[in-house]
């Protein structure tokens, strides 16, 4: 069974109608009409009542255009992600900080960007300025290193937070 023939049968399905089928796939009424004998041969299942000027589902052509339907978007969802696997961002970051001010502006930043790109994931190293340090060197975990940047709001609204009387930047 070929993505294609599960193409065509989910438009004669969807039509009622093998000549408009065919119309719209841009082929032929007597090749598609070969194609859904084929294809209930393979089966062995008539898949379609046929009528005079339409055609209806059978039981187990319901069942086929259920499934067809699925195994459709899914081959389709799967060919989006590996053509666009490039384009969106993903992976692990390793993100070392001493505790104080800077651990929740961190953390407002770092949910910002998973909110922004979900297919990353972050591991967290919190300690002392040694530990983290020390961490770093011996194991090469952190490769790029950043520091927050607080510096005074030029807003004349006064904020009660200490940390919201501050811009923040990461460096």
């Amino acid at each position: 069974m070929e993505l294609r023939v599960l193409r065509y049968f989910t438009t004669m399905a969807q039509e009622g109608n093998i000549s408009r089928a065919a119309e719209i796939l841009h082929i032929t009424q007597p090749t598609l009409s070969r194609q859904l004998m084929d294809l209930e041969k393979e089966l062995e299942s008539k898949l379609f009542i046929r009528g005079k000027k339409e055609i209806t589902l059978t039981e187990e052509g319901m069942l086929l255009y259920q499934r067809a339907q699925e195994i459709l978007e899914l081959s389709e969802r799967t060919k989006q992600e590996l053509v666009h696997r490039n384009e969106s961002i993903s992976g692990l970051v390793s993100v070392g900080c001493v505790e104080g001010m800077g651990t929740r502006v961190l953390a407002d930043m770092l949910r910002n960007f998973a909110d922004k790109y979900p297919k990353v994931q972050f591991d967290l190293y919190n300690g002392y300025p040694q530990l983290t340090r020390a961490h770093t060197v011996r194991t090469g975990l952190f490769q790029c290193p950043a520091v927050l940047l607080f510096a005074p709001r030029t807003s004349s609204t006064r904020r009660s937070s200490a940390l919201q009387d501050t811009e923040t930047a990461a460096v």
